[in-house]
């Protein structure tokens, strides 16, 4: 009974991390919608999830912490607890990432935009996809495919800094826009913040099947 109760919170802790990513995941494209339509409501909500998002942290670091505390577990189930950990970590500031970007949503939504958002957007889808095909290779132990997804992070780092060229050649031409152009510059640079964050993901889905410390990217 003990090890079949042991084994139910191991796969509790699978559950809650993958949710975790899918909440995650959400909060980073529809922070950005909200940007691109000028949506406050939907940046609220946004926000709100953030509570979700830090519960399940909380739960996370509380049950692996028992699991630690209470069980011996097998090299195996050794990495695994402290890899979900781990990523619970990084889940966490993407969350908290997210928010920020909510957050200008609601400061710049009534001040007209100093350009279309395009590459923002597609930072935004860029990041989506990985972190969903981080969660199928943790899902999977698939080590392929996290090193896969790794290697993306140097299109998000592209577009961050062709967004960040482009903005600053606003700013020296327009000083009206450079407000709303330093808003844009910080969304930018949070979902690059998030792209290394799954990378960091990645490295851990790695170590979780393997047992090797690897730098990705």
């Amino acid at each position: 009974m003990v090890r079949e109760a042991y084994h139910k919170d191991l796969h509790k802790l699978r559950e809650e991390i993958l949710n975790m990513g899918s909440l995650a995941g959400k909060a980073i494209g529809d922070s950005v919608l909200s940007l691109k339509n000028r949506d406050v409501e939907m940046a609220q909500k946004v926000i709100d999830m953030d509570n979700e998002i830090d519960a399940l942290d909380h739960s996370i670091e509380e049950n692996c912490m028992r699991l630690l505390a209470l069980q011996q577990p097998m090299a195996r189930d050794l990495r695994l607890i402290i890899s979900v950990l781990k990523m619970s970590i990084d889940l966490e500031r993407m969350g908290d990432l997210a928010l920020e970007i909510a957050v200008i949503t609601k400061i710049t939504a009534t001040v007209p935009p100093v350009k279309p958002l395009i590459d923002i957007p597609r930072m935004s889808e860029i990041c989506q996809d990985m972190l969903t095909d981080t969660m199928k290779a943790l899902e999977n132990k698939d080590v392929e495919l996290a090193k896969q997804v790794a290697k993306r992070d140097d299109e998000v780092d592209a577009l961050f800094d062709q967004i960040r060229r482009e903005l600053i050649t606003i700013m020296i031409e327009d000083p009206k826009k450079i407000t709303g152009a330093q808003h844009l510059t910080f969304v930018a640079r949070y979902l690059e913040r998030i792209g290394d964050h799954i990378t960091n993901l990645c490295e851990n889905v790695v170590f979780m099947v393997t047992g090797e410390r690897v730098e990705l990217n």
